[in-house]
C-alpha cells in the first residue's frame, strides 16, 4: 500500500505539495544510483534486501515527490521492538542535497511524521557528508567544519548529535580513505608509500597471481574471514549472509570477489634461481688474498644465501601441508553508483612475506579504475592515531596506498519518544555485549573443528 503524507511550502511565490510515497524498487534505484550528491551501496534496494532477509529488519523505501518529480528518496530500516514499538535508521543518510535546506527541513518534517505513525522512538542517520578531508600528505584540503553550516541546521531542526568519535562505535564507519579514481594510474600509484611499491613489486617478481572468483569461492573467503576476525578480535557474519549478499549484488554484476593467490612450486623455482645467482657471485670472489671489500661482499653474499636457504627449507614444508596452490587474500568489493567499497577483506597468516594481501588491492584498485568509477573507498579507518590503539596496524595499512583521509560528520538521532530512548540506549549496549560474546564463542568453536 502507498503511503501519502502531504505538505505545502512556498518558494518563489509559488505553492509546491510535496508528498512522501514508498517508491517501487526501478524508480527508488534509478534516483538514488544516479543521484549527483548521494550514491552510496548503504542506501541502496539490495542493501535493504539483505537486511531484510539476513538481519530481520524491515527496508521501507520512500521518495518525496514534487508533482511526479522526486527531489530526494531514503531507504529507512525498521527495527522493531518490545511494546509495539521501533526505531527506524537511515543507512548514510538520506539521499538529497544537503545545502538545499528548504528540502532538509521538508523532508526531515515528513519522515518525523512518518516516524511518528510507525511508533518510532527516533530516527537515526549518518549522511556521509565530508567533516574534514587530508590528501596523502596530509594538507587539509575540506573542511565542512569551518562553517558548520549543515551540522547547525540539522541542530536546529531537532537532531542530536552523538559525538565526534574516533574509533568503530557508530553503524557506520566515521572515518575512510578514498582515492580519487579520476586521477591517472601514474598519479595513483606515485601517491602509495614507498614500502607499498616495494611489496607490489615483490609479490609480482613472486608470481603471485589475482584472480576474480565466484560463488563457489565464498567458502574460500569465509575461511579467511574467520581467519582474520579470530586474530583482530571481531566477529561479523554466517557465510550465509556472504551468500546473499553476493547474490543481490551480484545481478547486475557489482559484486566481485578477488582472490590473491601463491603458486608456491612456481615460487619455490624463482627463490631456487636467486640462490643458485647468489652462489654464482660467491664463486666468482677470489679464493685467497681477499680485500677488506672483497671480505665484506662474500659476507653479504653468505648471509642472502643462508636466508635463501631457509625460504626453500620453509616452502617446502608448505608445499607438504598446503599443497601446490594457495588463496592467501579474499577481497569482496561493492560497486553501487560511480563509487566502489573495499567492504570486506579475508587474509591468511601464512606466507605474508609474499605480500599477496598487497598485490590483491593493487589489482582490485586497477580494476575499479578500469570500470569507470570515480571513487574507491577502503570503507573504514579510525580516527584515534595514539600508538596504543589496536587497530592503528590496519590505519597504517590503508594510508600506504595514498588515499585522502576523511573524516565524516556523525550520526544523528532525532528523538520523539524520550522516554524510551533513554531505556533503550542504555540496555542495548548490554544486549549487545551479551550477543558479542555469544558469537565470538561461536567462531571460536567454528575455527577448532575446522
Amino acid at each position: 500500500m502507498t503511503r501519502h503524507l502531504g505538505i505545502n511550502y512556498n518558494l518563489d511565490s509559488v505553492v509546491i505539495r510535496l508528498n512522501l510515497v514508498e517508491l517501487k524498487k526501478d524508480e527508488y534505484t534509478e534516483f538514488v544510483k544516479n543521484n549527483p550528491y548521494k550514491s552510496h551501496f548503504l542506501q541502496s534496494y539490495e542493501w535493504g534486501e539483505l537486511v531484510k532477509k539476513e538481519r530481520g529488519l524491515t527496508p521501507i523505501y520512500l521518495g518525496l515527490k514534487e508533482r511526479e518529480k522526486i527531489v530526494g528518496a531514503t531507504l529507512l530500516l525498521k527495527k522493531k521492538l518490545p511494546l509495539g514499538l521501533c526505531y527506524l535508521y537511515a543507512p548514510r543518510g538520506y539521499v538529497i542535497n544537503f545545502k538545499d535546506f528548504t528540502v532538509l527541513d521538508k523532508f526531515t518534517e515528513e519522515i518525523v511524521n512518518f516516524a511518528k505513525k510507525e511508533k518510532a522512538i527516533y530516527v537515526k542517520i549518518d549522511p556521509d557528508i565530508v567533516w574534514k578531508k587530508e590528501n596523502y600528505k596530509g594538507e587539509v584540503t575540506l573542511e565542512e567544519a569551518k562553517d558548520k553550516k549543515i551540522y547547525n541546521e540539522l541542530l536546529r531542526l531537532g537532531y542530536k548529535h552523538l559525538g565526534f568519535t574516533k574509533n568503530f562505535e557508530t553503524m557506520q564507519p566515521r572515518f575512510t580513505f578514498r582515492i580519487d579514481l579520476e586521477q591517472s594510474m601514474e598519479e595513483i600509484e606515485d601517491h602509495f608509500s614507498k614500502t607499498t611499491k616495494q611489496r607490489i613489486a615483490k609479490a609480482r617478481r613472486l608470481a603471485t597471481k589475482v584472480e576474480i572468483g565466484n560463488a563457489d569461492d565464498l567458502v574460500t573467503f569465509y575461511h579467511l574471514m574467520m581467519l582474520t576476525e579470530s586474530r583482530k578480535d571481531f566477529v561479523s557474519y554466517n557465510i550465509e549472509y556472504y551468500k546473499t549478499l553476493y547474490q543481490l549484488f551480484n545481478e547486475e554484476n557489482k559484486a566481485t570477489l578477488f582472490l590473491g593467490k601463491v603458486n608456491i612450486p612456481l615460487t619455490l623455482e624463482i627463490i631456487e634461481k636467486d640462490r643458485e645467482e647468489v652462489l654464482e657471485k660467491i664463486e666468482a670472489l677470489p679464493k685467497d688474498n681477499l680485500s677488506k671489500s672483497a671480505k665484506n661482499k662474500l659476507k653479504e653474499l653468505t648471509r642472502q644465501k643462508d636466508k635463501l636457504e631457509e625460504e626453500i627449507a620453509k616452502y617446502k614444508n608448505y608445499l607438504q601441508e598446503y599443497g601446490e596452490i594457495v588463496t592467501l587474500s579474499a577481497h569482496l568489493i561493492l560497486e553501487y553508483g560511480d563509487k566502489a567499497w573495499v567492504l570486506y577483506a579475508g587474509n591468511h597468516n601464512i606466507l605474508t612475506e609474499t605480500y599477496v594481501n598487497y598485490n590483491t588491492y593493487y589489482e582490485h584498485l586497477k580494476f575499479c579504475k578500469n570500470r569507470g568509477l570515480k571513487i574507491y573507498d577502503q570503507f573504514g579507518t579510525i580516527g584515534d592515531l595514539s600508538p596504543d590503539n589496536p587497530r592503528l596496524g590496519l590505519h597504517e595499512f590503508k594510508k600506504k596506498f595514498g588515499g585522502d583521509y576523511i573524516e565524516f560528520m556523525g550520526e544523528f538521532d532525532y528523538v520523539i519518544s524520550p522516554f524510551y530512548y533513554f531505556a533503550f540506549t542504555k540496555l542495548v549496549p548490554i544486549y549487545r555485549n551479551i550477543i558479542k560474546r555469544r558469537k565470538k564463542k561461536e567462531l571460536k568453536n567454528e575455527i577448532e573443528r575446522d
